[in-house]
């Protein structure tokens, strides 16, 4: 990986016998798609060892003649110390609290705690990361000042929060026993580094409503992840639904104003990193529902993930030099230090609300929930940074949500009816 930014540093110089100007070996640094190689072999360097690691210890039959102080650590990360559960539901969601216990105003109470820890974690959340990676630090009459530009020790700032969070919760709190190995959890941390590194990156070539769409169009992803997956089969509403949401953002990015300005333009690129967004973490919840049927939690998912994701990202970050060249731009701009925090902060905070949430009203609550914030994150998004959006643009957000609401009401309908099925008969499963 070394190699690759020399060669290419190196073309200018044979093609013109001159000097490399510095501003083009900057320009080779910030392009996205050398920066993605460099990070993703940061993460090679980890993978490949510990993927020869793991296919030794099991020809080795390590988990029958392994003895010594290790022996626990390897069994928990390589073999596990549990079988799958039978059933998914084992290993999912704690039974969902029952309102019939609580009076009527407790349970309101609840709701406006989930739904406004929810709407100010991560709308406070989309503000701050619009800012940390449209905008400049330190601009001064003389000065234009400059952009924090890498987006891996942003997911790293997250990612290591969320993990001591997810820490603290599981010493604290009762869990089930853990069984699935250790190294599972690679999986998702990987494709989820990954598609919050593009969910950054892409901010910079295009806005933020864009983005925010793209995200509510990822249940068609998710679904096709699923088909390959889970092997999992879908009904029709839902297959009308996703088709629904393609036309709202395909009318929303082809939509078009004559005083368009330079941050609501969408680029190849941000196209591009889009995609690999959606595709990333459709992955990863796939990967994850996969890993539920092992008896295990929420949070002991989150902690799981989180360990390798950290381990990832500082790993690679050091290798580049990024770590320090990060902590310095930290020390010179004391407001993108806080910036940086208490986006870390909202990101661990909305996981928590999240699991809450599940467990004391249901999926379905919590997607109406999710959805408006989709709703209000654009229009917070149009008012404090001015992007401009056309009729036309203005009518595919509105089919993108009512077809997002239309999916929770089918949804609600369709596990009334499974619940009056007869014995032996399962409804479909659904994303």
């Amino acid at each position: 990986r070394f190699c690759l930014p020399l060669v290419l540093a190196s073309l200018p110089t044979m093609a013109t016998g001159e000097e490399i100007a510095p501003a083009l070996q900057d320009s080779w640094g910030d392009f996205w798609l050398f920066r993605f190689f460099v990070n993703a072999a940061g993460y090679a360097s980890i993978v490949v060892p510990g993927f020869l690691l793991i296919q030794y210890f099991k020809r080795r039959n390590y988990l029958e003649t392994g003895r010594g102080i290790c022996f626990p650590v390897i069994k928990s990360c390589v073999f596990g110390s549990e079988v799958k559960s039978v059933h998914q539901d084992d290993g999912s969601l704690p039974p969902r609290a029952e309102p019939t216990e609580s009076s009527t105003a407790r349970q309101v109470f609840k709701l406006l705690f989930c739904a406004a820890g929810l709407q100010a974690s991560y709308l406070t959340w989309g503000v701050l990361q619009e800012r940390v990676m449209t905008r400049t630090y330190g601009a001064t009459e003389t000065d234009p000042g400059e952009k924090f530009k890498d987006s891996q020790f942003l997911v790293f700032m997250n990612r290591i929060l969320a993990f001591t969070v997810a820490g603290l919760y599981c010493a604290l709190t009762k869990q089930p026993r853990h069984g699935a190995p250790m190294y599972k959890y690679s999986f998702a941390s990987l494709s989820n580094i990954l598609s919050s590194w593009c969910q950054y990156e892409a901010l910079k070539y295009i806005s933020f409503p864009t983005q925010v769409l793209a995200k509510a169009s990822k249940v068609i992803p998710v679904m096709m992840m699923g088909k390959l997956v889970s092997r999992k089969s879908y009904e029709y509403w839902e297959y009308l639904t996703a088709a629904l949401i393609s036309v709202g953002v395909s009318m929303f990015l082809l939509s078009s104003a004559p005083n368009r300005t330079v941050s609501t333009v969408t680029t190849f690129s941000g196209i591009v990193l889009l995609a690999g967004y959606i595709i990333f973490d459709s992955f990863t919840s796939n990967w994850q529902d996969a890993l539920f049927t092992y008896k295990m939690s929420p949070v002991q998912m989150m902690f799981g993930v989180n360990v390798f994701s950290c381990l990832f990202t500082v790993g690679s970050l050091l290798e580049q030099g990024a770590l320090l060249e990060s902590l310095r731009f930290m020390a010179r701009h004391s407001e993108f230090t806080a910036h940086a925090v208490l986006l870390s902060v909202c990101s661990a905070c909305g996981q928590l609300f999240i699991f809450y949430t599940i467990n004391q009203f249901g999926a379905a609550v919590f997607t109406i929930i999710m959805t408006l914030r989709q709703a209000f994150a654009i229009l917070l998004s149009c008012l404090i940074y001015g992007h401009t959006v056309t009729v036309v643009g203005g009518l595919g957000i509105a089919v993108v949500f009512m077809a997002l609401f239309l999916r929770v009401y089918a949804r609600s309908r369709m596990k009334k009816r499974s619940k009056k099925l007869p014995p032996g008969e399962t409804p479909v499963q659904k994303v």
